[in-house]
């Protein structure tokens, strides 16, 4: 227990041995005899706070709550609202269900098992022993009742060679193998009930936070990700502090599932995947070819707005092209395999990005300050060889579109072509109804400079130009520091989807390496060589992944300009046909998109097929409305809208074209 004299917290019966200043998020100064803890911090605030405290962010380093600070410190305690306790607790709860398999299936040998954006998973061996979602709540009944015995998480530094002899013990050579790739005096346990794991950390002070347990799904899993190594079961799950939010998550699950833009995909007829053709590689159907087509016009109005110059590169390119840029060294592993060529010592590689053919064509000619800045855009294909385990719909493809530009300035330009990229992106965002958002800009570390290329005085320009130009469009921001690549700081778009979930859509990336590898070049105004800064800009990111983003978020309710079937005229019989098509006529001069459905079904079916199509009008046609040439209006989710002449309908379509876009 810890008392107060005189504004300073003690511990009863022991002799003050240091103090030490701890720095509150606030910017408030507290002072302690050292060491202290976080969760002792926590309590010389409130008892209340205390019992909410899961881990404690230490200059910036997440720690046990528990562990002890002994000299002055930054300090912010962490609690399930921060993104950082989340991962705490579903960290420590991966370690809690590695101990109810221990005990279910004695003999269970452990690999890895982090926490990820919803949850956690743990990779398990367990010989010749299945999981199934049988096995799923008798798991979750052992965690919880494991957790309702409050086991404190016990950390422990150990020799490299005890930690060794634990494994070889227990005959766990997935630990053993971890073990190999560690330093003597880097290496911790940690131990809660009768489970102990290599493991870095950080973790809750004991079980009890954990209140509400679901084992979500079970996998496949090749060790270390090669498919050479023992396939392990991968066994997912997520836990909550209150049995309502679990709730609350597991309807969220249910509506992602509707979503889902591989289900959506085959029912709007949108995209298909062949084997015959090959995994990861999407087939664009006719529907989607044309939404994906409005999108990438869509954005190329807004480039050549924004004075943005077309360029086209070959999907190859020489491997010493990617030599020269870093990329094979970087994507070699991820990436297809060389194609050789009939001349020996010829070989060339699919693109894995776009940059190195920019750099080639701005280094084709000659460049004074007053060409800059230049902007070079292309609707460029790129090609990575990702697992197949790691495949995902339209979100984790082997082949992609990115909407990538690069542009060319000087240092005192970068705040400007910022600021220009975020109208785009922001335009962007508000056309497809993305209102939630948040920018993260990476920054280097504090505290070393030495792993970043490019002088401090330009690292200084961009990062101050990155943070003005988002405070001057008043943008929700967080800064990360230490997050920077080495060759630039960057600007991430955090958008939240319909249902709440967090995807990263949009990025502006400063980059002072490449032109460093290409020797790119300008003249400036005092007649002397300069190299530009290169901005790398992605509104989209992709638009493989982009399309599977905004099918989810809209649930296939696309905005009105951009669906592939704005309307289908509905006859209710083949006597009306011909009326139909002259409706239709004079849609399509209109410039909106229409259809007939010519099938001999009733209406009443027509309606309910053109709802599950979500195709946003429907016009039904039948003897009433050839007479007094109008149509019936049917609007997607809304029902009746009434009748009105085929010319005020089409004025009605455009004009909320027009509401849509001038945003």
């Amino acid at each position: 227990m810890l008392v107060r004299r005189k504004g300073v917290l003690l511990r009863p019966g022991k002799k003050i041995t240091g103090m030490i200043n701890i720095t509150l998020p606030d910017g408030s100064i507290r002072h302690y005899e050292a060491p202290v803890t976080g969760l002792d911090i926590a309590r010389s605030i409130s008892e209340g706070l205390a019992r909410n405290v899961l881990a404690a962010k230490v200059n910036g380093v997440v720690w046990d709550a528990t562990r002890v600070i002994s000299s002055d410190a930054s300090v912010k305690l962490l609690t399930w609202d921060d993104e950082e306790g989340k991962a705490t607790m579903w960290h420590s709860s991966a370690h809690l269900m590695a101990e109810a398999v221990e005990a279910l299936y004695p003999g269970a040998k452990f690999g890895i098992g982090p926490d990820i954006e919803n949850g956690f998973y743990y990779d398990i061996d367990l010989g010749d022993r299945v999981i199934s979602s049988d096995d799923f709540e008798k798991i979750e009944q052992k965690m919880l009742d494991l957790a309702r015995e409050k086991h404190p998480y016990y950390r422990r530094e150990i020799p490299k060679a005890d930690a060794i002899s634990h494994f070889a013990t227990k005959g766990d050579e997935y630990k053993l193998e971890l073990l190999e790739e560690l330093q003597d005096g880097e290496i911790t346990f940690y131990e809660s009930g009768h489970f102990t794991d290599l493991c870095r950390g950080p973790h809750l002070p004991d079980t009890s936070p954990i209140k509400a347990v679901k084992i979500l799904s079970v996998a496949g899993a090749y060790w270390r990700g090669d498919e050479k190594r023992k396939m392990l079961t991968r066994l997912y799950g997520i836990t909550f502090p209150k049995q309502k939010e679990l709730t609350d998550y597991l309807t969220l699950l249910e509506e992602a599932k509707k979503r889902d833009h591989r289900k959506l995909g085959r029912e709007l007829d949108l995209f298909i995947f062949s084997q015959q053709v090959g995994q990861g590689l999407p087939l664009w159907l006719p529907k989607g070819a044309q939404l994906r087509e409005r999108l990438e016009q869509f954005l190329k109005k807004l480039q050549r707005q924004a004075g943005y110059l077309p360029v086209i590169t070959p999907h190859i390119g020489n491997v010493d092209l990617y030599k020269t840029s870093g990329h094979f060294a970087k994507y070699g592993a991820d990436s297809f395999r060389p194609i050789l060529t009939p001349q020996e010592g010829e070989a060339f590689m699919l693109k894995p990005m776009n940059c190195p053919h920019h750099c080639e064509i701005y280094r084709s000619r000659y460049h004074s300050y007053k060409d800059l800045p230049l902007r070079y855009a292309e609707f460029g294909t790129v090609y990575r060889y990702e697992q197949s385990g790691e495949l995902h719909g339209l979100t984790r493809v082997r082949g992609f579109t990115q909407d990538d530009a690069h542009i060319f300035c000087t240092p005192d330009q970068v705040k400007d072509e910022f600021k220009n990229v975020m109208d785009i992106i922001l335009y962007i965002f508000k056309a497809l109804k993305f209102q939630d958002f948040e920018t993260q800009i990476s920054l280097r570390d504090k505290n070393d400079h030495e792993k970043y290329i490019g002088s401090d005085e330009n690292w200084d320009k961009a990062e101050r130009a990155i943070i003005e130009a988002v405070e001057e469009k008043g943008l929700k921001s967080v800064i990360a520091h230490g997050e920077a690549a080495f060759y630039g700081p960057k600007l991430d778009f955090m958008v939240r989807d319909a249902i709440g979930r967090k995807w990263q859509l949009g990025t502006i990336q400063v980059d002072y390496n490449l032109p460093e590898r290409f020797e790119l070049e300008y003249i400036g105004s005092d007649n002397l060589q300069h190299r530009p800064v290169m901005i790398h800009r992605a509104p989209f990111g992709s638009m493989e992944r982009f399309v599977a983003v905004l099918i989810e978020h809209c649930a296939g309710n696309f905005p009105l300009w951009l669906t592939p079937e704005q309307v289908i005229i509905l006859p209710i019989s083949e006597k009306y046909h011909e009326y139909a098509e002259k409706v239709l006529k004079l849609l399509n001069n209109s410039e909106i998109r229409a259809q007939i459905d010519y099938r001999s079904e009733k209406a009443g079916r027509k309606i309910r097929d053109a709802e599950l199509r979500k195709i946003p009008f429907m016009l039904v046609v039948g003897e009433k409305e050839a007479e007094s040439g109008t149509v019936s209006v049917r609007k997607h989710g809304e029902g009746d809208l009434g009748a009105m002449t085929p010319e005020k309908f089409a004025g009605v379509v455009s004009d909320e074209i027009a509401v849509l876009l001038d945003v």
